[in-house]
């Protein structure tokens, strides 16, 4: 899952890349692996500063300060395709034709195919893994077809539309033409989020794209509008144009952003996260209550696990008339463990980032409500703290259904093997995670809770809890490549093989050039050699 960002300002003296900053902080949540900036100045010039890290370790007053230009592209990310590597950190670049940047959310589910086409066809190297390159050499691709000097709005809704032919999966992208303007445009079936929203400025308007729609009422903007499924949106100085691209599709947005990923305050697709999480926590209450009376329970307390489930747990305990608690307090400074690569780090972060209050534990049948159980990880060592400080019985609410299925759009939780629920009825996840039971929100129970906000929206994107993608595409071949490529081991493999070619001088295609396989290696510092014709500004104090 990734956080992007666009930013054109009216006044084209006043630097973007502050605003672009203060937006990407408020979508950390959404990708803390990378993240990075570029802006268009005077005369078409690009300026970028990205690298592996936080928003507030890469961008300070020095790093900002060089982003000239009053407009802009930002991007967070955490990986799904491709690896760790230092050079797929996002926005991307090409400079031909026209000078594009482009930052991408989703995940592509033709890529053989497509990067057979590059090879043979359109003859652009990819140099990255990383199936955003990919796309944006695509929609290049296909705007060169018009041959022009100079191209106009027409040419990109034409070049998009060619794109959105060639290309499967979710994608909500945003991109930058050099002098020219930003662009929007998003899948046929509405995956992934993206929106814009305007703000009075002088004599004219700001423009803001992003994932989320907290960005927008943060920065002061108004009339958040969702960019549609297989729409694209184009964003000059001289005003805004939107035009549906793609025939129409099932439109089926990710119900896990509503679930986890989201922050509570945004509004997606007309929905509000918040709201949605309370219906799912009056819902949960419903399943909470039968299958305690069956199992002759009674819970003492309700206890949330910080902090997307707090919304639904709170709702949950009153409407079951039980005392609601934090038992768990969070260390605000260790990263989201879910997004966290590797397993052994999810492992080791669970106690670091949450410590269990004895007091609210001791003695006690406890209700955890989760927003729900992945690879189990996080759950099981959450378990086994309450335990430790003296609670009677550890009971485990989900507000999601059992996961027991890869995501293929975006979200990395891809490996069946990694996931508690595959292959498991709820006892038997109830053991390996320790608890003495869990309950499982219903599917149709959770679809019921955000789709009640929208009756309109009929569809959401559940593959992970029924194995159904709507794109189609998605096969036992297909599945079982993508986990060969995004296991944690693999990744781990591929990081020390990269490592130890790069100390050994290795280069790429039998160069022997260390600054050419710096683009492919995930040892090096993000330099000025790191992005393949765009100075990269990190680090630079000169």
């Amino acid at each position: 899952m990734c956080g992007i960002l666009g930013l054109l300002l009216h006044d084209p003296s006043v630097d973007a890349a502050p605003e672009i900053c203060e937006g990407l902080s408020l979508l950390q949540h959404r990708g803390q692996d990378a993240c990075g900036i570029i802006t268009c100045g005077p005369k078409g010039r690009f300026y970028q500063c990205k690298a592996n890290g936080m928003v507030r370790d890469i961008f300070d007053a020095n790093s900002i300060s060089r982003l000239v230009g009053g407009m802009g592209v930002g991007h967070v990310r955490y990986p799904t395709a491709g690896s760790f590597n230092n050079a797929e950190a996002q926005p991307f670049y090409v400079n031909s034709p026209y000078g594009i940047v482009f930052a991408h959310n989703g995940n592509l589910i033709n890529t053989s195919s497509l990067m057979q086409f590059m090879d043979h066809t359109a003859h652009r190297h990819i140099n990255t893994a990383s199936d955003s390159e990919l796309l944006l050499n695509i929609f290049a691709y296909n705007l060169q077809q018009t041959g022009k000097f100079r191209i106009n709005e027409e040419d990109i809704f034409t070049a998009i539309g060619g794109m959105m032919k060639q290309v499967k999966g979710a994608y909500a992208c945003v991109a930058m033409l050099a002098g020219f303007g930003i662009i929007a445009f998003r899948d046929p079936n509405g995956i992934r989020p993206v929106g814009v929203a305007t703000r009075k400025s002088g004599a004219g308007h700001d423009y803001i794209i992003s994932s989320e729609s907290v960005v927008a009422d943060a920065g002061g903007f108004t009339d958040w509008q969702d960019v549609n499924p297989g729409e694209a949106v184009i964003i000059t100085r001289n005003g805004i144009s939107r035009r549906q691209i793609a025939p129409p599709a099932t439109f089926a947005p990710d119900i896990f952003e509503f679930v986890y990923f989201a922050r509570p305050d945004s509004v997606i697709d007309g929905i509000s996260v918040y709201r949605s999480r309370m219906a799912m926590g009056d819902a949960l209450a419903d399943k909470v209550q039968a299958v305690l009376k069956e199992a002759n329970i009674e819970i003492d307390v309700v206890i949330p696990v910080p902090d997307t489930s707090r919304v639904a747990a709170l709702n949950l305990a009153q409407k079951l008339q039980l005392p609601y608690r934090e038992g768990f307090i969070k260390n605000r400074y260790v990263g989201r463990t879910f997004i966290m690569p590797g397993q052994q780090m999810r492992k080791k972060n669970v106690r670091r980032k949450l410590n269990a209050m004895a007091l609210e534990f001791v003695d006690k049948n406890v209700l955890i409500v989760d927003d729900s159980i992945v690879r189990g990880t996080t759950s099981k060592e959450i378990v086994q703290m309450a335990k430790d400080v003296g609670a009677k019985k550890v009971i485990v609410a989900s507000c999601a259904p059992p996961i027991r299925y890869p995501n293929v759009y975006g979200i990395d939780m891809p490996s069946r093997k990694e996931l508690v629920a595959h292959g498991r009825d709820d006892a038997e996840i109830a053991s390996a995670i320790g608890a003495d039971l869990v309950i499982f929100q219903t599917l149709p129970d959770l679809v019921d809770s955000v789709r009640q906000l929208k009756p309109s929206i009929t569809n959401f994107d559940c593959s992970v809890f029924t194995g159904e993608y709507v794109t189609g595409g998605v096969d036992e071949e297909y599945l079982h490549h993508l986990e060969s490529l995004r296991a944690d081991n693999i990744r781990g493999k591929l990081n020390l093989s990269l490592g130890v070619l790069a100390g050994a001088n290795g280069g790429v295609n039998g160069t022997g050039n260390d600054n050419e396989f710096r683009t492919r290696s995930s040892t090096p510092v993000n330099g000025s050699d790191d992005t393949v014709g765009l100075h990269n500004s990190w680090n630079t104090h000169s």
